[in-house]
């Protein structure tokens, strides 16, 4: 369960990865480009720590782009390359934000999603002391069993950031698919798929695989 806030972001997560984005060898677009987002999902951290949301973002007319990101209190120690910015939340205060693949909390949250099949976590915001549903923007699905044995995942050990990102962790061996669609190559393991407003058919977005 993804338990959020209504609240502002300065700059918002558009403006922060308009900024990035550009620079990735994987983005496909001009710089200074305007992004809208096609959809987005979460994962739950157990310890209520760090917020973990991946965003589906493009130009109006271009391929979209998967991105994984998390949010923290604090600098994640040794990170330094893997910022994508800071942001004033409106009730948490300053946000650290940071490409997901190299976060052990996210890379531990997408293994556990894919094997045990699990998917998105269920989204709440929290209203005079209720709490309320927010419905998804896309359907993710993962293909693992519920009964699947995840190993713990406690530190990513090297990140290659191409087209499909391969995230290489001490237990399990991630690949996330930067610009997902009908085309892109598969990967060995067990697979998170989705849809959204715009892609009709189910493609892969992630596989996992232990060692």
């Amino acid at each position: 369960m993804a338990l959020l806030h209504k609240a502002t972001l300065h700059p918002t997560k558009l403006d922060l990865l308009a900024t990035w984005l550009p620079g990735r060898h994987w983005f496909a677009g001009p710089p200074g480009v305007e992004l809208v987002s096609r959809g987005a999902y979460r994962f739950d951290d157990p310890a209520g720590e760090v917020g973990i949301e991946t965003i589906l973002v493009g130009a109006a007319d271009g391929p979209v782009h998967h991105v994984p990101l998390t949010y923290r209190a604090a600098p994640l120690s040794g990170a330094d390359g893997w910022l994508v910015g800071t942001t004033e939340h409106s009730v948490l205060g300053r946000r650290w934000v940071y490409d997901g693949c190299v976060d052990p909390v996210y890379a531990a949250a997408l293994a556990h999603a894919i094997l045990t099949g699990s998917g998105q976590a269920e989204q709440y915001f929290e209203v005079d002391g209720r709490r309320e549903v927010r419905e998804p923007s896309m359907t993710v699905v993962g293909d693992g069993a519920a009964d699947a044995q995840v190993p713990t995942v406690g530190a990513v050990r090297r990140v290659v950031d191409e087209d499909r990102t391969l995230v290489d962790t001490d237990t399990v061996e991630l690949v996330v698919v930067r610009r997902p669609g009908p085309g892109a190559a598969g990967a060995a393991g067990r697979t998170l798929s989705g849809r959204w407003d715009g892609q009709s058919t189910t493609v892969p977005l992630a596989y996992a695989r232990t060692r």
